[in-house]
């Protein structure tokens, strides 16, 4: 082996160690599995001039594919009010890919879109939609954290109960603040050790 070849493959096993120390402290920080809950406040948009701030509940699960991605499933309760005398109550279930920005550090931006089904309280209408958003988690201890966060809604359907007319932007803002609960990954943990042990013993025998 040349020294060229064998500069190039030291260099490759000191990024995959420090990949897998990486992922390691990610899953020290946080975990595979998330549950997470939060509330929040939803504005629609159009030309509606006299639309009002209503309530926003969430919870909803999360799988982490890798660090830094995880898909997430979640059930959606709130209300939307143009006037003191329009106002409505949806739900909707949303299926988001998310991107954590720095997984390994405390402080992480999170971007994320997705698709989601939206009904009225009553499941009188039903709609489809598109949804992405962006956000900032903040971990106060490991296992736990607190986000805040923003998702614009565009809803595939000329009405929402009435409240939504067919020349008016079908679309709203929910912001929210709530917590991540994670937890699992003892497997990846035991994984992802055992490569590292396996690059450290192929340093020691060069």
């Amino acid at each position: 082996m040349s020294a060229q070849e064998s500069d190039l493959q030291e260099e490759s096993t000191i990024q995959n160690s420090k990949a897998l120390h990486r992922e390691l402290d990610f899953l020290e920080l946080r975990g595979n599995h998330v549950v997470d809950a939060l509330a929040g406040t939803t504005m629609i948009f159009g030309d509606y001039l006299d639309s009002e701030l209503d309530f926003f509940l969430r919870v909803g699960y999360k799988y982490h594919i890798i660090s830094n991605l995880n898909v997430n499933l979640s059930f959606n309760r709130y209300s939307i009010a143009i006037s003191d005398t329009a106002k409505e109550n949806f739900m909707s279930f949303d299926f988001n890919l998310e991107y954590l920005i720095i997984p390994h550090r405390n402080i992480s931006p999170f971007v994320f879109g997705g698709y989601g089904y939206n009904a009225s309280s009553g499941f009188e209408e039903t709609h489809t939609k598109v949804q992405f958003g962006l956000g900032l988690e903040y971990m106060i201890m490991d296992g736990l954290g607190l986000k805040l966060f923003g998702d614009y809604n565009y809803v595939l359907s000329n009405e929402m109960e009435g409240l939504i007319v067919p020349d008016n932007d079908e679309s709203f803002l929910r912001v929210g603040l709530g917590a991540n609960l994670y937890f699992g990954g003892k497997k990846r943990k035991e994984k992802i050790l055992e490569n590292i042990e396996t690059v450290i013993n192929s340093n020691l025998i060069k």
